[in-house]
């Protein structure tokens, strides 16, 4: 290749890059897999020394940067991003024998906030790393930000925002809004204008560094240590004395494992180590966009494989048919895969994909996740079915207003397979907790004919027969699932409105609604019709607006439903199943005022978790989900556990009681 044919590659190099980070970073359709994105920009590196040449607006100079719309501040101190390796050899060598930390690279929107007089001041988006967005706005609607502190000085902190997988699938389901990932949609969040509106999407700020305090703490780990003293949960990590080989690779397989066995919730694209000694850490210059001794980027390195496509799959789920690539069984990272989604239409036209024949390459992207990240060679002719897989409905191309992702829907509302995900959230443990029906299982039964409505799962006992001489089942399976099925026929109303797959009605919302009204005047409401014919029905987005948190978007979404008469008939068919309860939640004492607890590990004495919760806020006492600063006491049965809230409330000096510790000073033992 020569000088001027390098040159041209690299204007192109240049283009797809920066064109991919702008989507990257602001919750647009995914231009390049990550793997790719590495692979372009290792080569742009490779060919600008070969040329000795930087191209003006080359991303290996610069920070890539979101576009969030708003008022914009300068940061001060800038935001810069990290060198990256996938060598342990280089992490030790970086090293340079002195005590490091290794924590997730969380896989987010990076926000610095800053806290003067022990108060909230601002929170600012990286931006480019000099300039972000204040969204100040915004932090009602994202947790983990809180209003005070206890140190009264200037502080400034970095974090991620992330969401998790769970709260991921939960909000694509009751949205119906189509994202890539969920740091997509993370990012998407942030654009928009109304806290109230990203609420439901559960984002989550995560501290991975103090950038700046008042306080002489020239640990690394201290800093950490401080910040979780001030209420914060901060980013999970392992220290290192003597780094080596053997000592990083250690901790990085302790990492690795809880990715690849799902213990992680959060979305990571590697891990990041740093020196302890943060005065030593500053003393590096910086190199392009990177300070060199501030930290330093571990992703792991993807094991690829060539397979050939076998045939492309159409699986209808939720409200989208997506494409599925089953091609022959190859070898990744210790596992036999054999089919990989592929998304959707916009990512299928990305790639290039052909048809049956097709030469593919495929990793397990973060060691989880198979993806086929390149076509080798493409052989017949990609084609979109015109029809459902399933129910041979007509099926139509839509594309998203927002990120221009072009997906494909089954039109038919009542297609069995569409409510496989509404099926999967009715058995959930926060809907109607039915143990031992998994969506696979839900599948089957569709398949079979033997559920087409959520009242049809009361009415399984009828082919108990059949489901026990089925693969898989046997006489007991089938059993406990029976006998789980009678236990979910008294339900809470909370749990039950969950259940319902009500749209943009998760469980903080089913709540709110029933802490204003019990469940059949929330239906009569939402349902009723003027007899006085000069009256006028109220407007749907009118009914519940006024209660907290509700508004008027969640107030049409919840009335709606129960106005169309499909939804209300089989709605009606239920509750003839079910004994529908009420707990109580009103304080009766005030055994736990002024306290706060976290409970883990399993009841003994009380039914579940959830009473344990109710007696505790009955007594004025409040449980949270997380140990943190302002936790009173952690409740685990298991006291010498090596959890990872027992390790935090150890690490805080919080007192961690059983369940018999916890009955004896603040209640009594439930019948």
């Amino acid at each position: 290749m020569t000088t001027d044919e390098k040159i041209l590659r690299m204007q192109q190099l240049v283009q797809e890059l920066n064109e991919a980070s702008d989507a990257y970073y602001n919750g647009q359709a995914e231009r390049m897999t990550d793997y790719e994105w590495d692979a372009r920009f290792d080569e742009l590196k490779r060919l600008e020394q070969e040329t000795n040449t930087t191209l003006p607006d080359s991303p290996t100079q610069k920070v890539s940067e979101d576009s969030i719309i708003g008022q914009k501040e300068d940061h001060e101190f800038p935001a810069l991003s990290l060198a990256k390796t996938k060598q342990v050899a280089e992490l030790v060598k970086w090293a340079e024998d002195k005590p490091i930390w290794i924590s997730w690279k969380l896989d987010g929107l990076t926000l610095v906030v800053t806290y003067d007089g022990g108060k909230l001041q601002k929170v600012v988006t990286r931006g480019n790393g000099h300039i972000g967005t204040n969204i100040t706005h915004l932090t009602s609607a994202i947790s983990g930000i809180p209003a005070t502190i206890p140190s009264q000085g200037h502080t400034v902190i970095r974090g991620e925002a992330v969401i998790s997988y769970d709260d991921f699938e939960r909000f694509l389901i009751e949205s119906g809004e189509d994202y890539a990932n969920p740091r997509n949609l993370a990012s998407g969040s942030l654009s928009v204008k109304d806290a109230q509106d990203i609420k439901d999407r559960h984002i989550q700020w995560i501290p991975f560094t103090l950038v700046s305090t008042e306080e002489e703490l020239p640990s690394w780990g201290q800093r950490m240590e401080w910040l979780d003293h001030q209420g914060f949960r901060t980013v999970e990590r392992e220290s290192i004395k003597h780094p080596s080989i053997d000592s990083i690779e250690e901790v990085i397989n302790g990492f690795t494992e809880k990715v690849t066995s799902k213990k992680n919730p959060f979305p990571v694209d590697g891990l990041v180590i740093c020196y302890d000694d943060t005065e030593y850490a500053q003393t590096g210059s910086v190199t392009g966009h990177h300070a060199t001794r501030a930290g330093l980027a571990f992703k792991w390195q993807d094991e690829s494989a060539q397979t050939k496509l076998k045939e492309i799959e159409w699986s209808c789920a939720a409200s989208t048919i997506s494409p599925v690539a089953i091609f022959e069984p190859v070898e990744l990272e210790g596992t036999t895969v054999r089919r990989a989604s592929l998304c959707n239409i916009s990512e299928c036209e990305r790639l290039g994909i052909g048809g049956p024949g097709t030469t593919l390459s495929v990793i397990k992207a973060n060691k989880i996740i198979p993806k086929v990240i390149a076509i080798i060679d493409s052989a017949g002719t990609f084609t979109v079915p015109k029809e459902c897989p399933v129910c041979h409905a007509p099926a139509v191309i839509r594309e998203s207003e927002t990120s221009g992702t072009k997906t494909l829907h089954c039109t038919n509302t009542d297609c069995p397979a569409k409510q496989l995900k509404k099926f999967a959230r009715f058995v959930s443990k926060e809907g109607m907790n039915i143990d031992g029906i998994s969506e696979q299982t839900l599948s089957k039964f569709i398949n079979l004919g033997w559920i087409s409505e959520y009242a049809d799962i009361y009415e399984l006992r009828s082919h108990i027969r059949e489901l026990a001489q089925m693969e898989g089942f046997g006489e007991k399976s089938a059993s406990n699932i029976m006998r789980s099925i009678d236990k979910s026929k008294e339900v809470e109303a909370h749990s039950l409105l969950y259940a319902l797959n009500i749209p943009l009605c998760g469980l903080d919302v089913c709540k709110r609604l029933l802490s204003a009204m019990p469940l059949e005047a929330l239906v009569s409401e939402a349902t009723k019709k003027e007899d006085d014919l000069f009256a006028t029905q109220q407007e749907p987005q009118e009914v519940f607006a006024h209660i907290n948190g509700i508004g008027p978007e969640k107030s049409a979404s919840f009335v709606r439903w129960f106005r169309d008469e499909h939804n209300f008939a089989r709605y009606q068919h239920l509750l003839e199943k079910l004994t529908v309860t009420i707990p109580d939640i009103s304080t009766s004492g005030d055994k736990c005022q002024g306290l706060t607890f976290v409970i883990t590990g399993d009841v003994h004495h009380y039914k579940n978790r959830n009473e344990l919760k109710a007696y505790i806020e009955s007594q004025g006492g409040k449980v949270a989900s997380a140990v943190s600063g302002s936790t009173s006491y952690l409740i685990n049965n298991d006291v010498t556990s090596t959890s990872g809230k027992n390790k935090k409330a150890k690490e805080l000096g919080i007192q961690i009681i059983s369940e018999d510790d916890f009955i004896a000073q603040y209640g009594q033992e439930t019948s």
